[in-house]
Protein backbone atom coordinates (compact mmCIF):
# COMPACT_ATOMS: atom_id res chain seq x y z
CA UNK A 1 0.00 0.00 0.00
CA UNK A 2 1.37 3.41 -0.94
CA UNK A 3 1.36 6.13 1.71
CA UNK A 4 -0.84 8.40 -0.42
CA UNK A 5 -3.38 5.60 -0.81
CA UNK A 6 -3.48 5.10 2.95
CA UNK A 7 -3.97 8.79 3.66
CA UNK A 8 -7.09 8.89 1.47
CA UNK A 9 -8.90 6.21 3.47
CA UNK A 10 -9.44 7.79 6.89
CA UNK A 11 -12.22 10.36 6.50
CA UNK A 12 -10.85 13.04 8.82
CA UNK A 13 -12.58 16.42 8.97
CA UNK A 14 -9.23 18.12 9.59
CA UNK A 15 -7.00 19.70 6.96
CA UNK A 16 -4.67 17.37 5.04
CA UNK A 17 -1.07 17.40 6.29
CA UNK A 18 -2.13 19.21 9.47
CA UNK A 19 0.60 17.38 11.41
CA UNK A 20 3.18 17.02 8.65
CA UNK A 21 6.65 16.66 10.18
CA UNK A 22 5.25 16.27 13.71
CA UNK A 23 6.02 13.27 15.92
CA UNK A 24 3.13 12.16 18.09
CA UNK A 25 3.24 9.32 20.61
CA UNK A 26 0.07 7.31 21.21
CA UNK A 27 -0.02 4.94 24.18
CA UNK A 28 -2.39 2.00 24.06
CA UNK A 29 -2.09 2.25 20.29
CA UNK A 30 -2.68 -1.42 19.59
CA UNK A 31 -6.47 -1.36 19.78
CA UNK A 32 -9.62 0.66 20.34
CA UNK A 33 -9.48 4.44 20.60
CA UNK A 34 -5.66 4.46 20.47
CA UNK A 35 -5.60 2.54 17.18
CA UNK A 36 -8.23 4.80 15.65
CA UNK A 37 -6.43 7.96 16.78
CA UNK A 38 -3.16 6.65 15.36
CA UNK A 39 -4.85 6.14 12.00
CA UNK A 40 -6.28 9.65 11.95
CA UNK A 41 -3.03 11.32 13.02
CA UNK A 42 -1.05 9.36 10.42
CA UNK A 43 -3.58 10.27 7.73
CA UNK A 44 -2.87 13.91 8.60
CA UNK A 45 0.86 13.49 8.08
CA UNK A 46 2.12 12.79 11.61
CA UNK A 47 4.98 10.47 12.44
CA UNK A 48 3.03 8.27 14.84
CA UNK A 49 4.82 6.16 17.45
CA UNK A 50 2.65 3.50 19.06
CA UNK A 51 3.30 2.41 22.64
CA UNK A 52 1.91 -0.74 24.23
CA UNK A 53 2.71 -4.00 26.01
CA UNK A 54 1.43 -6.38 23.34
CA UNK A 55 3.90 -6.44 20.46
CA UNK A 56 1.62 -8.49 18.21
CA UNK A 57 -1.10 -5.84 18.42
CA UNK A 58 1.39 -3.05 17.75
CA UNK A 59 2.80 -4.89 14.73
CA UNK A 60 -0.71 -5.41 13.40
CA UNK A 61 -1.52 -1.70 13.57
CA UNK A 62 1.80 -0.80 11.97
CA UNK A 63 0.88 -3.06 9.04
CA UNK A 64 -2.29 -0.99 8.69
CA UNK A 65 -0.35 2.28 8.95
CA UNK A 66 2.77 2.14 6.74
CA UNK A 67 4.20 5.35 8.22
CA UNK A 68 3.89 4.35 11.90
CA UNK A 69 6.46 2.78 14.21
CA UNK A 70 6.15 1.23 17.65
CA UNK A 71 7.91 0.71 20.96
CA UNK A 72 6.99 -2.07 23.39
CA UNK A 73 6.71 -0.62 26.89
CA UNK A 74 4.92 -1.17 30.17
CA UNK A 75 4.12 2.45 31.02
CA UNK A 76 3.96 1.57 34.72
CA UNK A 77 7.75 1.16 34.76
CA UNK A 78 9.69 4.39 35.24
CA UNK A 79 12.87 2.84 33.87
CA UNK A 80 11.19 1.51 30.72
CA UNK A 81 9.31 4.74 30.04
CA UNK A 82 12.44 6.82 30.38
CA UNK A 83 14.35 4.52 28.00
CA UNK A 84 11.57 4.45 25.39
CA UNK A 85 11.21 8.24 25.30
CA UNK A 86 14.99 8.53 24.96
CA UNK A 87 14.89 6.23 21.91
CA UNK A 88 12.02 8.14 20.31
CA UNK A 89 13.75 11.50 20.77
CA UNK A 90 17.00 10.06 19.41
CA UNK A 91 15.22 8.83 16.27
CA UNK A 92 12.85 11.74 15.58
CA UNK A 93 14.65 14.65 17.23
CA UNK A 94 11.67 15.73 19.34
CA UNK A 95 8.18 14.78 20.46
CA UNK A 96 5.46 17.23 19.46
CA UNK A 97 2.44 15.47 20.92
CA UNK A 98 1.48 12.77 23.40
CA UNK A 99 -1.84 10.95 23.55
CA UNK A 100 -1.98 9.30 26.98
CA UNK A 101 -4.55 6.68 26.06
CA UNK A 102 -3.28 3.45 27.68
CA UNK A 103 -5.30 2.14 30.59
CA UNK A 104 -8.01 -0.25 31.58
CA UNK A 105 -10.32 -1.44 34.32
CA UNK A 106 -12.54 -4.32 35.30
CA UNK A 107 -15.96 -4.65 36.91
CA UNK A 108 -15.71 -4.85 40.70
CA UNK A 109 -17.44 -3.26 43.67
CA UNK A 110 -15.21 -1.40 46.10
CA UNK A 111 -15.82 -4.00 48.81
CA UNK A 112 -14.61 -6.83 46.58
CA UNK A 113 -11.64 -4.98 45.04
CA UNK A 114 -8.29 -6.32 46.23
CA UNK A 115 -5.28 -4.12 46.91
CA UNK A 116 -3.51 -5.75 43.97
CA UNK A 117 -6.42 -4.99 41.65
CA UNK A 118 -6.72 -1.42 42.91
CA UNK A 119 -3.02 -0.73 42.44
CA UNK A 120 -2.98 -2.31 38.98
CA UNK A 121 -5.76 -0.03 37.73
CA UNK A 122 -4.35 3.11 39.36
CA UNK A 123 -0.88 2.32 37.97
CA UNK A 124 -2.22 1.90 34.44
CA UNK A 125 -4.63 4.84 34.40
CA UNK A 126 -2.78 7.41 36.50
CA UNK A 127 0.84 6.60 37.32
CA UNK A 128 1.68 5.41 33.81
CA UNK A 129 0.18 8.53 32.26
CA UNK A 130 2.15 10.73 34.64
CA UNK A 131 5.41 8.94 33.78
CA UNK A 132 4.81 9.26 30.03
CA UNK A 133 3.91 12.94 30.24
CA UNK A 134 6.79 13.78 32.56
CA UNK A 135 9.39 12.10 30.37
CA UNK A 136 8.02 13.67 27.18
CA UNK A 137 8.23 17.04 28.91
CA UNK A 138 11.68 16.59 30.46
CA UNK A 139 13.30 15.01 27.42
CA UNK A 140 11.70 17.09 24.66
CA UNK A 141 8.76 19.41 25.25
CA UNK A 142 10.56 21.48 27.87
CA UNK A 143 12.89 22.65 25.10
CA UNK A 144 10.56 22.57 22.08
CA UNK A 145 6.99 22.91 23.37
CA UNK A 146 4.20 20.47 22.59
CA UNK A 147 0.71 19.24 23.44
CA UNK A 148 -0.45 16.45 25.73
CA UNK A 149 -3.92 14.91 25.67
CA UNK A 150 -4.80 12.60 28.57
CA UNK A 151 -7.69 10.18 28.11
CA UNK A 152 -9.92 9.92 31.17
CA UNK A 153 -13.55 8.72 31.42
CA UNK A 154 -17.13 9.58 32.29
CA UNK A 155 -16.50 9.51 36.04
CA UNK A 156 -18.42 12.68 36.89
CA UNK A 157 -20.27 12.03 40.13
CA UNK A 158 -19.12 8.44 40.57
CA UNK A 159 -18.21 5.15 38.88
CA UNK A 160 -20.05 2.40 40.77
CA UNK A 161 -18.45 -1.03 40.23
CA UNK A 162 -15.39 0.67 38.79
CA UNK A 163 -14.30 2.81 41.72
CA UNK A 164 -10.63 2.03 41.10
CA UNK A 165 -10.87 3.53 37.62
CA UNK A 166 -12.94 6.49 38.76
CA UNK A 167 -10.36 7.43 41.38
CA UNK A 168 -7.51 7.11 38.89
CA UNK A 169 -9.30 9.11 36.19
CA UNK A 170 -10.22 11.87 38.62
CA UNK A 171 -6.55 11.97 39.61
CA UNK A 172 -5.59 12.30 35.96
CA UNK A 173 -7.92 15.28 35.58
CA UNK A 174 -6.17 16.99 38.51
CA UNK A 175 -2.79 16.09 37.01
CA UNK A 176 -3.92 17.59 33.70
CA UNK A 177 -4.84 20.87 35.38
CA UNK A 178 -1.59 21.05 37.36
CA UNK A 179 0.65 20.16 34.42
CA UNK A 180 -1.13 22.79 32.31
CA UNK A 181 -0.23 25.42 34.90
CA UNK A 182 3.35 24.29 35.52
CA UNK A 183 4.35 23.64 31.90
CA UNK A 184 2.68 26.58 30.17
CA UNK A 185 5.79 28.72 30.54
CA UNK A 186 7.64 26.23 28.32
CA UNK A 187 5.02 26.39 25.56
CA UNK A 188 3.31 23.12 26.50
CA UNK A 189 -0.46 22.63 26.55
CA UNK A 190 -2.07 19.82 28.58
CA UNK A 191 -5.71 18.81 28.18
CA UNK A 192 -7.90 15.76 28.61
CA UNK A 193 -10.65 14.00 26.68
CA UNK A 194 -13.34 12.17 28.65
CA UNK A 195 -15.09 9.53 26.52
CA UNK A 196 -18.50 8.38 27.67
CA UNK A 197 -20.10 5.19 26.36
CA UNK A 198 -17.96 4.48 23.30
CA UNK A 199 -18.51 1.36 21.18
CA UNK A 200 -14.95 0.09 20.87
CA UNK A 201 -13.05 -3.18 21.06
CA UNK A 202 -12.49 -2.65 24.79
CA UNK A 203 -16.05 -3.78 25.40
CA UNK A 204 -15.14 -7.24 24.13
CA UNK A 205 -12.97 -7.76 27.23
CA UNK A 206 -15.88 -7.65 29.66
CA UNK A 207 -17.40 -10.99 30.79
CA UNK A 208 -20.41 -12.34 28.84
CA UNK A 209 -22.74 -11.71 31.77
CA UNK A 210 -22.10 -7.96 31.35
CA UNK A 211 -23.57 -8.03 27.85
CA UNK A 212 -27.14 -7.15 28.84
CA UNK A 213 -25.94 -4.21 30.91
CA UNK A 214 -23.72 -2.93 28.10
CA UNK A 215 -26.49 -3.13 25.54
CA UNK A 216 -28.84 -1.18 27.81
CA UNK A 217 -26.43 1.67 28.53
CA UNK A 218 -27.39 3.69 25.44
CA UNK A 219 -30.86 4.18 26.94
CA UNK A 220 -29.30 6.43 29.59
CA UNK A 221 -27.66 8.75 27.02
CA UNK A 222 -29.74 11.83 26.01
CA UNK A 223 -28.46 11.53 22.43
CA UNK A 224 -29.76 7.97 22.44
CA UNK A 225 -26.74 6.01 21.26
CA UNK A 226 -23.17 4.97 21.88
CA UNK A 227 -20.36 7.11 20.57
CA UNK A 228 -17.70 5.68 18.30
CA UNK A 229 -13.92 5.71 18.16
CA UNK A 230 -13.75 8.32 15.39
CA UNK A 231 -15.82 10.78 17.42
CA UNK A 232 -13.35 10.41 20.29
CA UNK A 233 -10.34 10.67 18.01
CA UNK A 234 -11.67 13.90 16.49
CA UNK A 235 -11.71 15.50 19.95
CA UNK A 236 -8.15 14.35 20.60
CA UNK A 237 -6.91 15.64 17.25
CA UNK A 238 -8.59 19.00 17.84
CA UNK A 239 -6.80 19.44 21.18
CA UNK A 240 -3.48 18.56 19.58
CA UNK A 241 -4.06 21.00 16.72
CA UNK A 242 -3.27 24.72 16.39
CA UNK A 243 -7.02 25.42 16.64
CA UNK A 244 -6.69 24.68 20.37
CA UNK A 245 -3.66 26.92 20.88
CA UNK A 246 -5.32 28.82 23.75
CA UNK A 247 -6.92 25.77 25.38
CA UNK A 248 -5.03 24.18 28.26
CA UNK A 249 -6.05 22.57 31.53
CA UNK A 250 -9.46 21.65 30.10
CA UNK A 251 -11.45 18.43 29.80
CA UNK A 252 -13.41 17.87 26.61
CA UNK A 253 -16.28 15.45 27.19
CA UNK A 254 -17.38 13.12 24.39
CA UNK A 255 -20.43 11.54 26.00
CA UNK A 256 -23.73 12.59 24.40
CA UNK A 257 -24.67 14.52 27.58
CA UNK A 258 -24.67 11.28 29.61
CA UNK A 259 -23.63 12.96 32.93
CA UNK A 260 -26.64 15.29 32.71
CA UNK A 261 -29.22 12.52 33.27
CA UNK A 262 -30.89 12.92 36.66
CA UNK A 263 -33.31 11.03 38.86
CA UNK A 264 -36.73 12.66 38.66
CA UNK A 265 -36.23 13.87 35.09
CA UNK A 266 -37.98 11.82 32.44
CA UNK A 267 -35.43 11.66 29.65
CA UNK A 268 -36.98 11.49 26.19
CA UNK A 269 -35.37 9.12 23.71
CA UNK A 270 -34.53 10.81 20.39
CA UNK A 271 -36.90 10.06 17.54
CA UNK A 272 -35.67 8.14 14.50
CA UNK A 273 -35.79 11.39 12.53
CA UNK A 274 -33.75 13.24 15.16
CA UNK A 275 -30.99 10.65 15.03
CA UNK A 276 -30.47 11.33 11.31
CA UNK A 277 -29.94 15.07 11.70
CA UNK A 278 -26.49 16.31 10.77
CA UNK A 279 -25.69 17.78 14.18
CA UNK A 280 -25.97 14.45 16.01
CA UNK A 281 -25.70 11.57 13.54
CA UNK A 282 -22.64 9.34 14.05
CA UNK A 283 -19.40 10.52 12.50
CA UNK A 284 -18.05 7.44 10.74
CA UNK A 285 -14.54 8.58 9.89
CA UNK A 286 -12.63 5.41 10.74
CA UNK A 287 -12.57 3.12 7.72
CA UNK A 288 -11.58 0.04 9.77
CA UNK A 289 -14.12 0.46 12.58
CA UNK A 290 -15.98 -2.66 13.72
CA UNK A 291 -18.92 -2.93 16.07
CA UNK A 292 -18.03 -4.71 19.35
CA UNK A 293 -19.15 -8.35 19.42
CA UNK A 294 -21.49 -7.66 22.35
CA UNK A 295 -23.80 -5.76 19.98
CA UNK A 296 -23.84 -8.35 17.20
Amino acid sequence: MRVDQYQNQYQSIFAPQLFAGKTIVVTGGGSGIGRCTAHELASLGANVVLIGRNEDKLKSVCKEIPTASYQVCDIRSEELVRAVITRIVAKHGRIDGLVNNAGGQYISSLASTSLKGWEAVVSSNLTGGFLMARECFVQSMQAHGGAVVNIVADMWGSMPNMGHSGAARAGMVSFTETAAAEWACQGVRVNAVAPGYIASSGMDHYPPEAGEMLRAMAKTVPLGRFGNEAETSAAIVFLLSPAASFISGSVLRVDGARPQTRMGWAMQAPSAAALTRDAVKPYAGFHLAKMPKVFS
